[in-house]
């Protein structure tokens, strides 16, 4: 098995053996790279066998940081993070095998429920967080959170209904520039959850990956991100000029409390935003607690108008008026 050969239909490597795993179907695809399932030779196991584009193990200092990170990620023993059991190169193809999760991500599990209540959100939000801040200890940025990298099993019981893992530890994260760009020309992280110091190329701690956390939590409230727009350069002005419209106005059956929870988690500024994303998902369960359903009442079609989230203490720093390019989209709810 050879990189050209991943030009052909994801069919084709149906049956074939990379390094010590036989393929036995497609089970996901993104931007940098294909996950299969395949099966574990020496260990008889099944594994999720990530394979990345041909053209990142072509740059020489893409595929030795990739290996450091990749040890460093092995190394995280934590319930919500999916176990990275090994990482290398085979015939030009870089490829890490984790551990196979039954089940669907987060993505899919919205687009078949639609918005979560607060509970069920706070509670899926708190697992992640618990991984992101492990992983933050280790000195592991994610930069790529978002529903598309959290796999939602089944729990253990009523009281927990569902396990969630984190994924895409150890791929794309110290091994990139501080632009945001890795040394190929692509960009990291979705742009429905980037943080805006990502995306002016400033140096990037944990703290962006609680502004992602926090457009996934909106998501999850409301059934879609916090920002949307025509086009990629709109939607990259929107994270970093304008706010995000409150979720009560979304929600009516959520109080204020959450809305000044997820203020602060997208506050433009690292300064502003919670130090840790357990103490945002703390929060947010505290706030969501308060929360009980408004009889008759329905959210409106649209957000209200803009409004500024200031820190406490700051001076308003003046916000630039949007060209008619970077306009707000409001799109049916569904698309």
């Amino acid at each position: 098995m050879t990189a050209e050969s991943l030009g052909g239909r994801p069919s084709d490597l149906r049956g074939k053996q990379i390094a010590g795993y036989v393929v036995e179907s497609e089970i996901g695809r993104g931007g940098m790279a294909v996950v299969y399932l395949a099966r574990d030779l020496k260990l008889d196991r099944r594994v999720a066998l990530k394979l990345l584009a041909p053209e990142l193990a072509r740059n020489d200092v893409f595929r030795q940081r990739f290996a450091h990170e990749s040890k460093v990620a092995a190394a995280i023993d934590h319930p919500h993070i999916v176990p990275v059991f090994e990482a290398g190169e085979t015939d030009g193809l870089l490829y890490i095998a984790m551990r196979y999760v039954p089940g669907q991500d987060l993505r899919a599990m919205l687009d078949r429920t639609g918005p979560l209540p607060v509970e069920t959100a706070a509670r899926i939000a708190g697992q992640v967080a618990s991984a992101l801040d492990a992983a933050h200890d280790h000195d592991l940025v994610h930069r790529d959170v978002k529903p598309g990298n959290i796999l939602v099993a089944a729990g253990t019981d009523s009281e927990h209904p569902e396990h969630v893992y984190l994924t895409d530890f150890g791929l794309t994260k110290k091994s990139l520039s501080l632009t945001g760009f890795t040394s190929v020309g692509q960009f990291v992280g979705t742009l429905d959850y980037v943080a805006p110091e990502q995306i002016s190329g400033k140096p990037v701690d944990a703290r962006c990956d609680v502004y992602s956390l926090g457009c996934v939590v909106y998501e999850t409230l409301t059934g879609s991100p916090p920002f949307q727009r025509d086009d990629d350069m709109a939607l990259l002005w929107a994270h970093q000029y304008d706010p995000p419209p409150p979720v009560s106005a979304r929600r009516p059956d959520l109080p204020e409390a959450v809305d000044e929870v997820l203020a602060k988690a997208l506050a433009k500024s690292p300064d502003d935003r919670w130090s840790s994303c357990l103490e945002f998902t703390r929060a947010l369960r505290l706030a969501g607690a308060r929360a009980g359903p408004v009889p008759g009442e329905v959210a409106p079609r649209h957000p209200p108008t803009r409004l500024s989230v200031e820190a406490p203490g700051r001076d308003p720093e003046p916000v630039p008026e949007p060209p008619r390019w970077a306009a707000p989209v409001f799109r049916p709810r569904g698309r």
